[in-house]
């Protein structure tokens, strides 16, 4: 272990570190601080929950040291709102000694008020790739004095479809700056978008990627469906001592809606849900109560799985396994930071065994499996879900052998079946009309008509 004053950090930062209960640099700060405060381009590669934002935010208030000129000289870049309001109020606890200014940003709140507040001075924004550029072109905040740029959670960027914001950026800050960009997983996309706009960067891994933390328990409970989900879920969470501050993650809005109706019978006023279609006061203030321990549980879609730092999450639930291998290691993420431990609990149905043994794989280790308690429910599967699981088995052996015909194959319609009935069945013919016959109808219809002319 490193302290703090061994990496040159200033006393008011260190005090500020202090009344945060920091004493100690984790791997990734030891590592990155003294490379960023020489100037140099960063790309810094490391698990989720292990400091990343410190690690780039102390350096950069060291380098600004002090309130100067009214135009912003460093902007850092995130993926969500909650990432906006979580980095703010880190630069609020680790400068709360100093004069420095700074301004979080973010869509859904009038365009001229946060255009206001930075153009009457601010040294640091917190943004969204999208409001920043829209407060660029359309109420003509200066960004010509940007001199450090940063790209927090970048995968998770890359994921959102930011590239193309984040290139009109790249256009607009100048071109002589210091970059840096964090992320939990180097990908091809993240590998292409740092090739953009850094040179030379020095690229700082402190463990390969999708590597869980290791003080986190994981386990698994094998259930057979939904409500048997449920009926565990509630069973565990009614242990309010252990189970004190818990995040329940599922894939699905309606998912997350479905389980907080059920929860809300036994926690009515104990518990909030996060998802898109949530409007942006109800997601920040969830997030904000969770984080001040005003509230127990929070239910949330992967919008939380990324980069959300809140102290003394004790459980982590994957009411659903995550389909994208990497949000299980962001998910998990959310609890055991900082140096304190937790658990990941997850819940396997029959269609995502398949998902599970891939994580496992990627995790490179196995996720230790629990009998489920006696005393807990054991719900019968409704047809309509058994066939929705069986379908997924069968797309899942499809993608492993795309030979492989299951019995969810592609049947074709009752209208299709009498359709190739009637091509099969004969014809009954009543003339050859191709040789020069005619039936006995036609010659009748003809003969009719010719009449009619002759009468006329």
């Amino acid at each position: 272990m490193v302290s703090f004053e061994k990496l040159k950090i200033t006393r008011q930062y260190i005090n500020a570190l202090e009344d945060l209960g920091f004493e100690e640099a984790t791997a990734i700060q030891k590592k990155a601080i003294p490379v960023i405060r020489s100037g140099q381009h960063v790309i810094g590669i490391a698990q989720t929950g292990t400091g990343k934002t410190a690690a780039y935010l102390l350096p950069i208030l060291q380098r600004l040291s002090y309130p100067q000129g009214d135009a912003a000289r460093c902007v850092i870049l995130v993926p969500t709102k909650e990432l906006v309001v979580q980095v703010t109020v880190q630069v609020s606890e680790l400068a709360k000694y100093t004069d420095i200014r700074y301004e979080g940003i973010y869509g859904g709140v009038g365009r001229k008020s946060q255009a206001k507040a930075i153009n009457e001075g601010t040294d640091i924004i917190i943004s969204t790739p999208r409001r920043i550029l829209e407060l660029y072109e359309k109420e003509n905040i200066p960004l010509n004095k940007i001199e450090i740029l940063v790209l927090d959670e970048a995968d998770r960027m890359m994921d959102m479809g930011f590239m193309g914001q984040i290139n009109a950026i790249l256009e607009i800050v100048p071109t002589k700056k210091q970059n840096l960009l964090f992320s939990a997983t180097f990908s091809s996309k993240v590998e292409e978008l740092s090739w953009n706009f850094m040179d030379f960067p020095v690229k700082i891994e402190i463990t390969p990627e999708a590597t869980p933390v290791e003080t986190v328990e994981q386990i698994r409970y094998d259930v057979p469906n939904f409500q048997t989900k449920v009926n565990l879920l509630t069973h565990l969470i009614q242990d309010r001592e252990l189970f004190h501050r818990i995040i329940i993650f599922a894939k699905t809005k309606k998912s997350v809606n479905s389980i907080f109706m059920h929860l809300c019978k036994l926690e009515e006023d104990n518990i909030r849900l996060i998802h898109s279609n949530k409007g942006q006061n109800t997601r920040i203030n969830a997030f904000q109560d969770f984080r001040e321990g005003k509230i127990r549980i929070l239910v949330a879609t992967d919008v939380m799985a990324r980069g959300i730092d809140i102290k003394e999450v004790s459980h982590v639930f994957n009411f659903d396994v995550p389909t994208v291998y990497e949000d299980y290691v962001h998910r998990i993420g959310r609890t055991g930071r900082a140096f304190c431990t937790g658990a990941a609990i997850t819940f396997v149905t029959k269609s995502d065994a398949y998902h599970i043994g891939k994580i496992e794989k990627k995790i490179r280790m196995m996720i230790p499996k629990v009998d489920l308690p006696a005393n807990v429910e054991i719900a019968e599967t409704p047809f309509q879900e058994n066939q929705e699981m069986e379908k997924e088995i069968d797309k899942q052996k499809h993608k492993e052998n795309p030979d492989y015909k299951g019995a969810f194959h592609e049947k074709k319609s009752y209208k299709t079946k009498i359709k190739n009935k009637q091509r099969k069945r004969p014809k009954k013919h009543t003339g050859k009309s191709n040789s020069g016959y005619v039936s006995k109808v036609n010659k009748t219809k003809k003969t009719s008509k010719k009449g009619r002319h002759k009468k006329r």
